[in-house]
């Protein structure tokens, strides 16, 4: 009987959660362009103009929710406080070379690593998106204009990112409680899918 009650919820479950990971395209194109890069609402509303940086942010928090343990803060933490370096290097002037081939890769590799429920070493995990978060964190920053006040636009930026990891952790911990943690894979693979078709648009 509880075996068919915990069929039935996930029955019911995972259509849920993808329908939650369908309609981020539809949060994406509710922003379109990016307006100006000046303010704090704007580094707020900024990570939310591009499919790529909501897929790869969200991704980071499924992740950690599916490694568990200490990755469930401490790869985000690492996503956030690198992106912030990168955010600084974009308002300096710092050169980083490829930063949208490294953002296209971080949606393909984040989508991999959750629909193949990989386990890296928590080191190589934080290693891994603190790379990602670098080229995020430059393309934020290297919008900004020169007199504007970087402050304000990088702990807007850097709290709708923490946000978007926040959703991620949310549906993965959701999932995994309604027993119906397989949806995370699936949830991996739509991310890989959609990088990928960003790639090739």
């Amino acid at each position: 009987m509880n075996h068919q009650m915990s069929k039935t919820s996930l029955n019911l479950k995972l259509p849920a959660l993808l329908g939650l990971i369908a309609l981020l395209p539809i949060v994406a194109q509710a922003h379109p362009g990016h307006g100006p890069a000046d303010s704090f609402a704007s580094g707020l509303n900024h990570p939310f103009h591009g499919l790529d940086h909501i897929l790869a942010m969200v991704a980071v928090g499924l992740w950690a929710a599916q490694l568990g343990g200490r990755s469930l803060w401490l790869v985000p933490a690492t996503f956030v406080s690198l992106m912030t370096v990168g955010g600084a290097m974009g308002m300096m002037g710092v050169p980083v070379p490829m930063v949208e081939t490294g953002i296209m890769v971080s949606v393909l590799v984040m989508g991999l690593l959750i629909a193949s429920a990989a386990r890296l070493p928590l080191a190589a995990s934080m290693s891994l998106v603190g790379l990602f978060a670098i080229f995020h964190g430059f393309a934020h920053g290297a919008e900004i204009p020169a007199a504007a006040s970087g402050l304000s636009y990088g702990l807007g930026f850097v709290l709708a990112t923490a946000m978007l990891h926040a959703c991620g952790i949310a549906l993965g911990i959701f999932a995994k409680k309604s027993l119906a943690a397989p949806a995370i894979r699936f949830a991996g693979a739509a991310i890989m899918i959609c990088g990928l078709c960003l790639w090739l648009a």
